[in-house]
């Protein structure tokens, strides 16, 4: 029988996630997937997994959560409270689930979606390859209190521990763009004004980012000739209204408005995690510094692991502590003193 996962609480933006459906984009899908990918590639490093799995995708909240039998979890993404029995959890890090123990996990702290990830990982059913829910296409759903969820079986629960030093995504800061097929047809003004404005980003989803410009909108116009074409995550549309905005995992896949540049995958989780009034410049790069800066993602989990250390808990945290041998043999107490050399 598979572990089950209950969910004795939620946020109201619980989902089951993974890294989407690719090769889907000639029917109208777009990949969809974890709205922070590289959150997904840390789980997988902390757990020992070879690709990351299926795991829950917390937006802004998370809830209470209850295992079925002992599996290793990894906390990563935005920044959240958690609570195991009421003993405090390290973010970044994994942790021993034990079966029947209840898993708090709070409000944000910094950025918008934090990830539940499970050795085994969540095992639903597959639909078109994926098991990540695409809320704007209609597949799969926002999980709620009360449903119940199987999982792969940990097959190595007592694994060490490990934790990672906690990134620097969520807090906004520079992202670097590339050119796209119409940043040429922009102005040089316009293109010198978009990369000198500091945005505040404004409300966001899994579809996209907006970024209300500071003072006037820029220019709403269309270059000449426009028509739709084919749109990715990371794509900057410049809207009829003037303001930038940044497309994001569950975008659509075909867009008419024209597009100033594109985030370098690399950084597409700085803008994913962008916060409400969160800060955000955006910095021209070549492609060949693009390239450099973001390679394959099949190659993203081995420097993580590199950088992955054991954790250390406080032993007040630890409550089978003296189940643990902290010494080995014993003394009587009344040895005589030896000499010294």
């Amino acid at each position: 029988m598979m572990p089950m996962l209950d969910l004795l609480a939620t946020g109201p933006g619980v989902s089951v996630q993974d890294l989407g459906r690719p090769g889907h984009l000639a029917t109208g899908l777009s990949t969809g997937g974890a709205a922070d990918r590289r959150a997904l590639f840390e789980a997988a490093a902390l757990l020992g997994q070879p690709a990351p799995l299926a795991c829950l995708e917390l937006a802004g909240y998370g809830g209470r959560f209850r295992v079925g039998a002992p599996t290793r979890i990894a906390l990563t993404g935005a920044p959240m409270r958690a609570t195991l029995d009421g003993a405090p959890l390290r973010w970044h890090a994994a942790h021993l689930l034990p079966s029947g123990a209840v898993l708090d996990i709070g409000a944000v702290e910094a950025g918008s979606y934090g990830y539940l990830s499970f050795a085994g990982g969540i095992a639903t059913p597959e639909i078109l390859g994926a098991r990540s829910a695409h809320l704007a296409a209609g597949i799969g759903a926002r999980l709620a209190a009360g449903a119940r969820l199987p999982l792969g079986p940990d097959t190595t629960p007592g694994a060490p521990l490990l934790a990672l030093p906690a990134p620097a995504r969520f807090q906004g800061g520079t992202v670097r763009v590339i050119a796209g097929p119409q940043t040429a047809q922009f102005p040089l003004e316009t293109r010198a004004r978009f990369f000198a404005t500091p945005f505040t980003a404004g409300r966001g989803n899994r579809q996209g980012l907006a970024l209300p410009p500071p003072d006037a909108p820029f220019a709403a116009d269309a270059p000449p000739n426009l028509v739709s074409d084919l749109i990715v995550p990371g794509d900057i549309q410049m809207t009829g209204a003037g303001g930038p905005m940044v497309l994001l995992c569950e975008c659509q896949t075909i867009g008419g408005y024209p597009r100033i540049g594109t985030v370098i995958p690399a950084d597409l989780g700085i803008v994913a995690q962008a916060a409400p009034g969160t800060i955000l410049r955006f910095a021209p790069v070549t492609l060949d510094v693009a390239e450099a800066a973001s390679p394959p993602e099949s190659r993203w989990i081995a420097p993580l692991r590199a950088q992955a250390q054991p954790l250390i808990r406080s032993p007040h945290d630890i409550p089978d502590l003296l189940g643990y041998q902290l010494i080995s043999g014993a003394v009587r107490g009344d040895e005589p003193e030896e000499d010294s050399p």
